[in-house]
């Protein structure tokens, strides 16, 4: 099943050491390209998290946010610089001294003063532990989120499979028609310009270029590849490059068809194919 290179994932989750919030995005790109975005306290995770990361994801391009807001979650009480709220008060009493103010100190401000609260230790491996499980539910999310886009995107291309089978099937149906009015309208001309007609040359000549302009080998490949795209988007594993390999392919076919066109039915036809791949070729340039 084809999976989607365009996906959201976030993840918010309050731990005994703070607040854990990891954002993934992905959009499309020929290779995995991972740009982790971490905080200073948690920079030596990066090596694992591009190794998770790695194991699930083959191509785009990976943003991995994650910020970090410590806190003390459970703790029951707050831990105090004593020393420095010391400090702090002799020193609000000696310029209440000089200035002859007696307004008291404001305890809010005091307790914002940096260092006041003592921040809780953290157990900086427990905490990695958390992280990586914590990223791995947001991965896990990820990619639920890219094989839902991608079943749409499955749809999507397996109607244009369907139209373009329906475009070669109608072309097949009239080259009968097509090559019989070639030979009509050629003969007519011949009659025209030539008294006496060598009928065996002419013949010959209308078979040669019968072969020139018959279509059906080009219709026959294009059938095989119509059939190898719906085969490839049932199959689990990346398929991307697959795809955009037998897009390639189609419109060769396409291209060949319609070189080969002596009736407008047939240049309609060409020109039908070419949208329906090119709208497919931009669905594949979205797809793992």
């Amino acid at each position: 099943m084809p999976l989607s290179m365009t996906a959201f994932a976030r993840i918010d989750r309050a731990t005994d050491w703070g607040d854990i919030v990891w954002e993934l995005r992905t959009v499309n790109h020929r290779y995995l390209e991972l740009s982790p975005r971490l905080p200073e306290v948690l920079r030596a995770l990066e090596p694992k998290i591009r190794d998770a990361a790695n194991k699930v994801l083959t191509r785009g391009k990976v943003d991995l946010n994650l910020r970090f807001q410590p806190g003390a979650i459970n703790s029951e009480e707050v831990n105090l610089d004593l020393d420095l709220v010391k400090k702090l008060l002799a020193a609000a009493n000696q310029i209440n001294t000089m200035t002859e103010n007696s307004q008291p100190v404001n305890i809010p401000d005091l307790l914002r003063w940096p260092g006041v609260v003592k921040e809780p230790k953290l157990d900086n491996e427990a905490l990695q532990t958390k992280v990586l499980e914590i990223l791995s539910e947001a991965l896990a999310e990820l990619v639920q989120t890219r094989r839902r886009e991608g079943d749409k995107l499955k749809l999507i291309m397996l109607e244009r499979v369907q139209a373009m089978k329906k475009t070669a099937l109608a072309v097949a149906e009239i080259m009968p028609e097509i090559l019989q009015n070639f030979r009509q309208r050629l003969n007519e001309r011949l009659q025209e310009i030539i008294a006496e007609v060598d009928t065996d040359r002419i013949e010959q000549e209308l078979v040669i270029y019968a072969q020139k302009i018959d279509v059906a080998e080009e219709l026959d490949r294009l059938q095989v590849h119509l059939e190898e795209v719906a085969r490839v988007l049932e199959q689990e594993k990346p398929i991307g490059r697959r795809l955009d390999f037998l897009m390639q392919e189609l419109n060769r076919e396409a291209n060949t068809l319609g070189s080969k066109a002596t009736d407008i039915r047939l240049t309609n036809a060409a020109m039908e194919l070419k949208v329906l791949i090119e709208q497919m070729r931009e669905q594949v340039q979205n797809i793992e």
